[in-house]
């Protein structure tokens, strides 16, 4: 990857979105749990929800071990995640896959933009991916109110 791309890559506002991770730090209370790994970079997420009464997102936490972009669209997660549902999840995690594979437009999640850049950089599509999925199996669990 050169300078150039890299700059365009790894902009301020993507590096910006990985310090986010901070605010959703895993914690023991969130029932519903999954981990993910990349076979493409080695990127590693656990994840962890808690649902309301009427199954929507309520709290969100992280623990992150992956480059700026696996970071960032953590972040991305989390931030626009409270009061999503499962299908909401599924649906933005589906987008994502067809806008990677050049089929489709990006998600209607906020912030996603940021990610645009990546798209041309294919080693990065694992590690943008992780949180989906393990938003998505997380989800697959069960009710997970607390």
């Amino acid at each position: 990857m050169t300078v150039r791309a890299a700059a365009r890559l790894y902009s301020p506002a993507l590096l910006g979105l990985a310090t986010g991770l901070a605010n959703y730090p895993l914690n023991d209370d969130l029932p519903l749990r999954a981990e993910a790994r990349s076979r493409s970079c080695g990127s590693v997420i656990a994840l962890g929800l808690a649902l309301d009464e009427a199954g929507a997102i309520a709290r969100v936490g992280m623990k992150v071990s992956a480059c700026a972009i696996g970071q960032a669209s953590a972040a991305l997660l989390a931030e626009g995640a409270a009061g999503r549902d499962r299908h909401a999840v599924e649906a933005a995690a589906q987008a994502l896959e067809l806008w990677l594979a050049g089929e489709g437009a990006l998600p209607d999640w906020p912030g996603i933009d940021a990610l645009a850049p990546a798209r041309d950089h294919p080693g990065r599509h694992g590690a943008l991916l992780l949180p989906w999925t393990a938003a998505r199996t997380a989800l697959s669990l069960g009710t997970g109110t607390r």
